[in-house]
């Protein structure tokens, strides 16, 4: 951020310090009180809930208001989100504002851009004292070529950040869709097609601009703030609400990608080559494993519509004779379809088939040490052609390369990145992600698909889980170990938000 800029912002957080002029006794109704002074309570706090509305660029809703049911859903249609207000935020200055309201009234923060990963936050009626914080209306993306850097507004998606690289020639670390959210993603780390070769895209970070828990704007960097910055690489949304990331681009203009697609009934034979494949290819390869069973939808093509497949997706980063050469022991084993090919890495957005916008579904993932052949025979038993399963779309990603902790802190050194963060690498050599479409008659049957498949890979588990692919409320101790990672990050939220006035759907004191 240039410095007009910094005095831009600067400006418009210091008019947030308006205070809400709340009674500080104001609280949700659901304290303990009789009945009028529950009444008194809840009008005390609408009135607070005016004031703040007048004094935002944006807009807030309130349950039984217009606009409250669009405002509060979430990226997965299936997660009924009941926060005590939305807020949809037009400015930095909305973003603090909404915080000091929200500490003033007791209640907590809870920010989201698109919603991916909310299960966690809206489960056991987890915003029903918070301020839902929506960002998605931020969504600016600036390119600078020269320094092969981005910096983006909380609410960009990944399609709007490559689509914006493309422009100059280069690439970012994205998500296998177009939109998930920037912030998130790179938050809780940042798995990319690319990763293998550069790893988490939060080791890319270069600064981090936010709003902490007393309402100040803040740009965090290894300078400045250094152990705030390392909590947010990876360390997920529970120290800020950010309002700007800014991270290194790529100069790749091409890359071998796509999918080779065999029929279903061959999954053991294919996941079995496949996981033996990945043992022997260099870190420019990354690669999916992956069983997909597709309903009969419209917006299919018809050769897709209905089908069930197994299938390997691949992103090759060398010319093609050499991608050829790499991927040959898989094409001996003859796809059905074969759709590698030479293509700009804008188009590995579509690479993964996700929904193309929001959708209700279950799903959850897992990561695993190892993937010996007995791994693959228990995976194939819970989701394979011969499987009682609900589950739409099952896969396995290979890690390690990039991905491994030891080799972030070389590509840091390499490169003259930061340090990486709370999160650099992932002690795992596969992830597995399972998710089904939730309607409430598949209901019981996707959970109990999910149980199976969870159970059946359970020998294999690694010692942590990657916070992207967590579905549920999980202690921190899964994502953080017991390396003194978890210690630290609770030290950092302690420091700049002891009272949580900011929650994320993964907190560190969980």
């Amino acid at each position: 951020m240039n410095p007009l800029a910094s005095e831009t912002v600067a400006a418009e957080t210091a008019a947030a310090t308006e205070t809400t002029a709340a009674p500080a006794s104001a609280a949700p109704a659901s304290a303990a009180s009789s009945g009028a002074e529950a009444s008194a309570a809840s009008l005390s706090l609408r009135e607070s809930f005016a004031m703040l509305a007048d004094r935002l660029d944006g807009r807030l809703s309130l349950p039984g208001e217009a606009g409250y049911d669009s405002d509060r859903l979430a990226w997965n249609l299936a997660v009924d989100q009941r926060p005590a207000a939305v807020v949809v935020a037009a400015s930095v200055a909305d973003v603090a504002r909404t915080v000091r309201a929200a500490r003033e009234l007791g209640l907590a923060v809870a920010p989201q851009a698109t919603g991916h990963n909310a299960g966690p936050l809206a489960e056991d009626h987890g915003l029903a004292d918070a301020i839902l914080l929506r960002t998605h209306e931020l969504r600016a993306v600036e390119v600078r070529p020269t320094q092969r850097l981005a910096r983006v507004e909380p609410g960009a998606v990944w399609g709007d950040v490559v689509a914006a690289a493309a422009r100059h020639g280069l690439a970012a670390l994205a998500g296998s869709s177009h939109d998930v959210g920037v912030v998130g993603y790179t938050l809780g780390g940042g798995v990319s097609f690319l990763g293998r070769a550069h790893g988490l895209a939060a080791n890319h970070v270069t600064a981090v601009e936010l709003v902490t828990a007393d309402g100040e704007f803040r740009r965090v960097d290894a300078q400045h703030d250094a152990e705030l910055f390392w909590a947010v690489r990876g360390g997920g949304g529970d120290f800020g609400i950010v309002t700007a990331l800014e991270f290194g681009l790529f100069e790749i203009e091409q890359v071998v990608a796509g999918a080779l697609f065999f029929p279903i009934e061959r999954t053991e034979e294919v996941l079995q080559a496949w996981a033996e494949w990945t043992r022997s290819v260099p870190d420019t390869v990354t690669s999916v494993g992956r069983v997909l069973r597709l309903p009969p939808m419209p917006e299919l093509p018809p050769f897709l519509s209905g089908k069930s497949f197994v299938l390997v997706e691949a992103v090759i980063q060398e010319e093609l004779e050499r991608a050829d050469a790499l991927l040959a022991p898989l094409r001996a084993l003859e796809p059905a379809m074969d759709t590698v090919h030479p293509q700009a890495p804008a188009e590995l957005l579509q690479l993964h088939m996700d929904p193309p916008g929001p959708t209700p579904g279950h799903g959850d993932g897992m990561m695993l040490a190892d993937l010996p052949a007995e791994a693959i025979r228990a995976f194939v038993a819970a989701v394979g052609p011969d499987a009682d399963t609900a589950l739409l779309s099952t896969e396995i990603r290979h890690l390690g390369g990039a991905f491994a902790p030891s080799a972030a802190l070389e590509v840091a050194a390499d490169r003259g990145l930061p340090i990486p963060g709370a999160v650099g690498g992932l002690e795992a050599e596969y992830l597995v992600y399972a998710v089904g479409i939730a309607v409430p008659e598949a209901h019981e049957a996707l959970v109990a698909s999910l149980g199976r498949l969870l159970s059946r890979i359970e020998p294999w588990r690694a010692a942590v889980e990657y916070l992207n692919f967590a579905e549920r409320q999980t202690t921190g101790s899964r994502f953080f170990g017991d390396d003194g990672r978890l210690a630290r990050l609770r030290a950092v939220k302690q420091a700049v938000d002891p009272t949580g006035v900011i929650r994320s759907n993964h907190p560190v004191g969980r």
